[in-house]
């Protein structure tokens, strides 16, 4: 970019960079605030092309890491080196994003402003999502989650459709903003922009409105988050804790559930203790008349298992599924599965996953190949992150086209469908046994992005380098 020295007063400077960061703090995080992070950038890119480069960067690096601050306290646990990484790293690819964006401004090109700056970044979060452990936890989308009509995009494009346009909105506005004349190309942009955003909002109100008649079940999840019965160790302790559960179990059974669904890692089960496990568990299956799914910590020969038991109404052996991706450091120690459970019922195909699995959009996507309808989720969360992480999982719901019926312990009851409204919810720590009782949706809806994947991410990519390159020249004179 071209160096500018700044032209601005600092007072100016220092309270665009304030609204930003504050934009960014409450606008992300555990509880976001959806519409301000469609507006958190603008002061930043409307300042930036008077500017320095080395101004630039330093300014808007410190208020994204402002920003960022509002998930400080959510990694206490991880040392402190890793903790400033997780700040520091998004907060510098932000400031190189505005960087960029001065750029095109600076050499006249009024497309390429838009564009570069949320082309960008979904690079940034499509290579971070493909070789995190963490996925897309933290993705830009999921503070848009309380937002309907503009996640439904995520059928089509997946959630990199959903930041795209967020930052697609600011960037224009202040491209159109300090890119002096070019009258006949800002109307274009104006009404390409305008036509595409306008085209996204009216499909999402479209598909909020035309969800064709589905089957629906009725279904239970069940949640205990007192002290003793966090993880039990002792086969003990964890036998009380399953019969505490299965004691639930019965009490709601008279209220027809046809899924009951418990937490993960419940208690931990030696294969010695397996028998009386299995001996509790699938009577109460079938006394219930349900499908019961039990989240497990399993200990065998072989090795350390975090399991979801499926216990069918009609008796029998037991069906499983091991999580897939495990949360590091913590969960290291367990084996991870490698196979999808799926459950062929008279209202449609259902499924099983765990927990972190519903980070990842890839399995997600393979059990809506296999024409998955609903979902069944055991959980895991951490109190305060109880609202963001549900919903993260509601988000792949939408993507592929089922519903969602996800219990945690330590966040949120959630029983959802596939156009990401939360049919009924509630807190696992409102009573000793929290439990939730709601109809759900089981139909499954084929989408595009179900079949064709991450497209728009590699788009993004393609467009971000032509944006770069073609930035190199200045502007024809008009």
């Amino acid at each position: 970019m071209d160096s500018k020295p700044s032209r601005l007063h600092p007072i100016v400077i220092a309270a665009a960079a304030l609204a930003s960061a504050l934009a960014l703090f409450f606008g992300k995080g555990l509880q976001p605030v959806w519409w301000l992070v469609w507006l958190a950038p603008l002061p930043l890119l409307l300042i930036a092309p008077r500017l320095s480069a080395r101004t630039v960067f330093g300014v808007s690096c410190l208020a994204a890491a402002v920003g960022e601050l509002n998930l400080w306290h959510y990694f206490r646990e991880v040392p402190p080196l890793i903790s400033l990484l997780v700040v520091l790293v998004p907060s510098a690819l932000f400031a190189l994003a505005v960087l960029l964006f001065c750029r095109c401004v600076l050499r006249g090109r009024l497309p390429q402003a838009a564009i570069i700056f949320p082309a960008f970044w979904i690079t940034y979060e499509y290579l971070l999502a493909i070789n995190s452990p963490h996925s897309t936890a933290f993705n830009l989308a999921y503070t848009q989650m309380n937002f309907l009509p503009i996640i439904q995009i995520a059928s089509v494009t997946g959630i990199w459709g959903i930041s795209f346009c967020v930052l697609l909105f600011s960037a224009t506005l202040a491209a159109l903003w300090t890119i002096p004349g070019q009258a006949r190309q800002k109307k274009f942009l104006a009404a390409g922009v305008g036509v595409f955003l306008l085209a996204v909002f009216a499909f999402g109100e479209w598909r909020l409105h035309s969800q064709a008649t589905a089957n629906s079940v009725k279904v239970a999840l069940i949640a205990s988050d007192l002290p003793q019965n966090t993880l039990p160790t002792t086969q003990e302790d964890s036998m009380r804790l399953l019969h505490d559960y299965a004691i639930e179990v019965d009490r709601i059974s008279s209220q027809r559930p046809l899924a009951i669904v418990l937490p993960e890692k419940i208690g931990v089960i030696r294969e010695s203790y397996l028998d009386s496990a299995d001996s509790l568990l699938a009577p109460t299956a079938s006394h219930a008349h349900a499908i019961l799914v039990v989240g497990l910590i399993r200990r065998d020969a072989r090795g350390l298992w975090n399991e979801a038991r499926v216990y069918l109404p009609e008796g029998g052996a037991p069906l499983t599924y091991e999580k897939h991706h495990m949360l590091p450091p913590f969960e290291s120690q367990f084996t991870v599965g490698t196979s999808r459970t799926i459950l062929h019922e008279p209202s449609g195909t259902w499924g099983i996953t765990i927990c972190k699995d519903m980070d990842f959009p890839q399995l997600s996507r393979e059990y809506a190949r296999e024409e998955t309808a609903l979902l069944l989720v055991p959980a895991w969360d951490f109190d305060f992150d109880g609202w963001l992480h549900g919903r993260m999982a509601i988000l792949r719901g939408v993507e592929d086209g089922f519903s969602i019926a996800r219990a945690p312990r330590h966040g949120i009851l959630t029983i959802s469908d596939d156009r990401g409204r939360v049919l009924a919810q509630r807190s696992t720590g409102s009573a000793p046994f929290a439990t939730l009782v709601a109809t759900i949706p089981v139909t499954h809806h084929v989408t595009l992005y179900s079949r064709w994947g991450d497209w728009f991410a590699w788009l993004c990519i393609l467009l971000f380098l032509a944006s770069f390159f073609l930035a190199r020249r200045p502007a024809p004179a008009t």
